[in-house]
């Protein structure tokens, strides 16, 4: 900060940005320039990243016996910066949380500022990269117009629609329809790259994802549980990084899908339904405790496991949802017989997407750069953020700014079992990991020096 004036405004500078204040409103409210504004922001992210950069590193030193992860991504619309050409930049991000306690251990996007994407285009024509399949390019982790102008010829992107057995069918169908199975981030005409810095593809940043997990975690998880969005993309980036936990039966993944669309009256009907079942198994077993009775269910459904979509998947509906995931439906990728019927039953009723869900609900309420962008039925598939970004670069900022505020400094309520009695009390994720001995202030991070 030496070379900053007025630095009393950091803290407000960082706490607006997390607390959906638009950049335009900052400046207005505290009256600084737009120039200050941004220097502030990239003091602000190099500090968050040194920051989480040296709690992190403590990770190789704990001892974590299981380790329960979320996995998903989310797709952020940039603005158009031209009148005339009026289409979006989508990026996707992928970002992998602990069902335990919430700590969110990497939020990726794929972009790379550091690319000269017309440099790179040069580079690629040199290389003759235009008469290579793709794995055998030598830019082949970068979207250039050769992939983007194939990508447009061949987009059929849809929704898969239906209830949840309909729609984890169509699902398969659509990522069958994909040119490449496991490329997840098709362009249509509605889209366009980045004009500066360049797009990376998504299945190059989903593996590195999953690698730099397990550099970040290797030495001290016992087990793996992941518990992963229902994509090809996603399941060949975990089980190709994780190849050998799975054959020493370290590493356990499953898809986890959960119905969406549903309002507030049929999630609770679904909830009466499935009471009503478990009152019925109780009454049946009147010597067993609600866990046991919840066991015994799940045990029931596994007997009933349904086969789904082109790789004969064997799919799972869970017999007691809640609120937050109804009508959710698990499959086990990475199935084997070394388990009795209970221990699966114990493994599909961690099955869970709820954590990562939670961060990304938050990310969309919490930043108003990235808040979910208005469709209109005129705009032909384009949106327009009032408050959105026009450089990608601000995006990745935003969000591992927002990572080290979620992990260390958002206080939520945690319930645990102490001697068998519930006790509820206000932490972080990051407390509740073991990287932090209490919630941390703005300034924590803001001022921090190694």
């Amino acid at each position: 900060t030496q070379w900053q004036r007025d630095t009393h405004h950091n803290t407000d500078i960082f706490k607006l940005l997390v607390n959906k204040m638009p950049l335009s409103r900052i400046v207005h409210v505290l009256g600084i320039s737009w120039e200050v504004l941004y220097n502030r922001i990239d003091f602000i992210h190099s500090q968050c990243l040194a920051f989480a950069a040296h709690r992190e590193s403590k990770l190789s030193e704990m001892s974590i016996p299981r380790l329960y992860l979320s996995v998903d991504r989310q797709e952020y619309a940039v603005n158009w910066s031209a009148r005339k050409d009026k289409r979006n930049v989508i990026l996707s991000g992928v970002a992998s949380s602990c069902n335990q306690t919430g700590y969110v251990f990497g939020m990726h996007l794929n972009f790379d500022a550091s690319v000269d994407k017309q440099a790179a285009e040069r580079a690629a024509a040199l290389a003759g990269d235009a008469a290579l399949s793709p794995a055998f390019r030598a830019y082949a982790r970068l979207w250039l117009d050769i992939d983007y102008a194939e990508s447009v010829k061949k987009s059929h992107y849809k929704k898969a629609a239906g209830n949840l057995n309909q729609s984890i069918s169509n699902t398969y169908d659509l990522m069958e329809q994909r040119a490449d199975v496991e490329s997840f981030d098709e362009k249509d005409k509605t889209h366009m790259l980045p004009q500066m810095g360049a797009q990376v593809h998504g299945q190059y940043t989903m593996i590195a994802h999953f690698h730099f997990l397990k550099q970040l975690l290797g030495n001290s998880v016992e087990k793996w549980r992941l518990f992963l969005d229902q994509d090809s993309g996603i399941r060949s980036a975990c089980i190709s990084a994780f190849v050998n936990e799975i054959k020493d039966k370290t590493m356990e993944a499953f898809y986890v899908r959960v119905q969406k669309g549903l309002t507030v009256d049929q999630k609770r009907q679904i909830k009466v339904q499935s009471q009503k079942v478990f009152d019925q198994f109780k009454k049946a077993n009147p010597g067993l405790s609600d866990n046991d009775i919840k066991i015994l269910m799940l045990s029931d459904e596994i007997n009933k496991v349904q086969q789904i979509g082109n790789y004969k998947d064997r799919w799972v509906h869970h017999p007691l949802p809640d609120m937050s995931e109804s009508n959710k439906a698990m499959c086990w990728l990475t199935e084997h017989n070394d388990f009795d019927l209970t221990h699966k039953a114990w493994l599909y009723n961690k099955a869970s997407m709820h954590s990562v869900d939670n961060f990304f609900q938050k990310v969309r309420r919490r930043i108003a750069m990235l808040e979910r962008p208005i469709h209109s039925s005129s705009t032909s598939g384009r949106t327009w953020n009032g408050y959105g970004a026009y450089n990608p670069d601000m995006v990745v900022k935003l969000l591992e700014i927002f990572r080290v505020v979620h992990n260390y400094i958002d206080v939520t309520k945690h319930t645990t079992q102490v001697a068998g009695v519930a006790q509820t009390t206000k932490s972080t994720p990051a407390t509740r990991l073991g990287l932090a001995q209490a919630p941390l202030d703005y300034k924590d991070v803001l001022y921090f020096q190694p």
